[in-house]
């Protein structure tokens, strides 16, 4: 087996979507990360605008609401899938075997309800937005340059429901592991000492593997 991050692999069906959707999951945190660095270049231009010629970057708050649903929602999956979502590991982090996978499971499984939920309550926010007959498509926009926001509601369900695919494969994989027992599953983030954590962090970092 070989390791990404703390996720093991194999060649099962499990561990192939595991790792399709890890790239998915990869190219969406890379969006939210292009996200940040043009608002970088955003404030530097407004700022010149303002310090130098006396007329800052126009609409500047408004890209700055359209680009806040990349940062925030587009790197939800790939976190997830690898274990980086603040958590509670006291209680959890003590157990071992299939009492550990089965607390896993009934956690995951909880997400998953409640990110359905949302992914259904964001595409209602979305469509309230969106209208093929008015002029680009929107029924409202920013206040200070008109940009639709139909574009930026999108996002909240889009990145939520691949979310939940994620989240599915991680039932599967703690459903599997709990009938097997195995202490090895795979396509599911693994609790980690920090001793553990450090290497893989500096690992990430040098980008070289063990």
């Amino acid at each position: 087996m070989a390791g990404n991050a703390n996720v093991l692999t194999d060649d099962s069906l499990l561990s192939l979507l595991d790792q399709k959707l890890n790239e998915i999951g990869k190219f969406l945190a890379l969006i939210s990360g292009l996200a940040v660095f043009s608002l970088m270049i955003l404030a530097v231009l407004s700022v010149s605008g303002r310090n130098f010629f006396n007329h800052p970057l126009p609409g500047y708050i408004d890209w700055i609401e359209q680009a806040m649903p990349l940062i925030a929602f587009m790197g939800i999956s790939y976190t997830q899938r690898n274990g980086g979502h603040i958590r509670m590991d006291m209680v959890v982090g003590k157990l071992k075997g299939r009492a550990l996978y089965a607390a896993e499971l009934v956690t995951t499984i909880a997400i998953l309800v409640l990110m359905m939920l949302i992914v259904w309550g964001s595409w209602e926010h979305f469509q309230r937005s969106f209208d093929f007959s008015a002029p680009m498509w929107s029924r409202d926009s920013s206040m200070d340059i008109g940009i639709p926001l139909w574009p930026a509601k999108l996002l909240a369900p889009v990145a939520f429901s691949v979310l939940c695919l994620q989240l599915i494969v991680q039932a599967w994989g703690f459903t599997s592991a709990l009938i097997s027992g195995t202490n090895e599953p795979v396509a599911v983030p693994l609790i980690e000492d920090v001793a553990a954590q450090a290497n893989n962090e500096a690992s990430h970092l040098t980008g070289h593997d063990d």
